[in-house]
């Protein structure tokens, strides 16, 4: 299948490494003129690098914080210049800590928002007027398997992602006259360094190893398995391409079956 994507101009966040990496990588893949941003530069430089290897094609690179606004103003300019436009934009950031709701005073309420929620909105303004004045556009939001079922230990993620969410579906709506289509892609388990993280955290709390909380974990996916991040790369990819036509306002779950929710 032709994704409609060579020579399109697309904005990964927080793409040094993990699920915006893979997402990068897949849209290089179809030939897209891809920018990638993070705060690491040298880790930045390096996925460049990776995915110009792979597939050929030529990465821009600008580093960001997905919390000040002004360094997204850059990035998404960057992104412009460097593509003749924008076509889709990626909206990804790591997550807040893990947490219950008594570990959490307002300060880590107010964190979360601002690398969360906040920054995908300014990111998605930001980006409105290049993809208005191409005639339509693709954003893809990356959220997380809990804007359907909380995971436990997670709650500031879990508020403040079913809030991008929420977002995603409002601005369906409202961009569907511009020919701009909006989805959410949520990752259950993928194999990343943020999961081994939760893992190790998991393994440390509960005084079992790491490879008994991954095998617990792997037991609650219908798949077996953990997802790798190019399974999940493929999905943003295809709802961020404009081999996508007709699917906005939905959230795709890459999680191998793990949620049972309807």
């Amino acid at each position: 299948m032709d994704l409609g994507l060579k020579g399109k101009s697309v904005l990964v966040t927080a793409a040094s490494k993990g699920l915006g990496k893979a997402s990068a990588l897949e849209f290089a893949r179809e030939g897209a003129k891809v920018t990638i941003a993070s705060r690491n530069l040298e880790e930045l430089k390096r996925a460049a690098g990776e995915i110009e290897l792979a597939t050929g094609q030529k990465v821009t690179v600008v580093q960001m914080d997905v919390t000040r606004e002004e360094d997204i103003e850059r990035a998404v300019k960057t992104a412009a210049e460097a593509g003749n436009g924008l076509d889709v934009l990626v909206t990804n950031a790591g997550g807040p800590p893990g947490g219950t709701f008594d570990d959490f005073a307002d300060e880590a309420w107010m964190g979360a928002f601002e690398l969360n929620l906040l920054s995908a909105i300014r990111l998605i303004r930001t980006s409105l007027p290049y993809m208005r004045a191409k005639g339509g556009g693709r954003i893809v939001t990356i959220t997380s398997t809990s804007i359907k079922q909380p995971i436990q230990g997670l709650i500031l993620s879990n508020t403040i992602r079913a809030g991008v969410n929420a977002l995603t579906k409002s601005l369906s709506v409202e961009l569907a006259k511009d020919q701009i289509l909006v989805n959410t892609v949520a990752p259950g388990r993928i194999a990343t360094d943020r999961v081994a993280e939760l893992d190790q955290a998991k393994a440390e709390a509960s005084g079992k190893s790491v490879d008994e909380v991954k095998a617990e974990m792997s037991g609650q996916i219908p798949l077996g398995r953990y997802g790798l991040p190019e399974e999940f790369g493929r999905a943003v990819a295809f709802l961020g391409s404009f081999a996508n036509t007709y699917i906005t306002g939905q959230a795709l779950l890459v999680d191998g079956g793990m949620v049972k929710a309807l």
